[in-house]
């Protein structure tokens, strides 16, 4: 696979990620967010939703803006960014499918964290053609 069309690759999955992402800052605190945390049985864990929905766009925005940041720290950055979502996705999945939800619900974050992973492979491949 060519340089040109890794680059491609890497910035369609990040650009659906963060597509995916930033417009939930803005619905957070809807009520269809609160209802979402109460199916999983989090009715008290406003702090948590808080702190997702916060997490997950700063998260795509240190992706994507990452390669303004010092060297020495860019990297490091990045794959906490990567991780972090990897996580919250991981803990999606899981608490779909121990509710027995339907198998769209299950494999909304199964499908954000392949998109994940392919931006996350596609990095580290323009990532290792500019150091060697």
């Amino acid at each position: 696979m060519s340089l040109k069309t890794t680059k491609i690759i890497y910035r369609v999955a990040t650009i659906a990620l963060a597509v995916f992402i930033l417009p939930g800052l803005f619905f957070m605190n809807s009520e269809m967010a609160i209802e979402g945390m109460k199916h999983v049985g989090l009715t008290d864990a406003i702090w948590l939703q808080q702190l997702l929905g916060y997490a997950s766009p700063l998260a795509i925005l240190a992706i994507i803006l990452g390669s303004f940041f010092p060297k020495v720290i860019k990297n490091h950055i990045k794959e906490w960014a990567y991780a972090g979502l990897a996580f919250i996705y991981i803990g999606a999945f899981w608490a779909h499918l121990q509710l027995g939800d339907t198998p769209a619900e299950i494999a909304m974050p199964i499908v954000t964290f392949i998109i994940l992973m392919v931006s996350h492979c596609m990095w580290h491949k323009i990532s290792n053609v500019k150091t060697a």
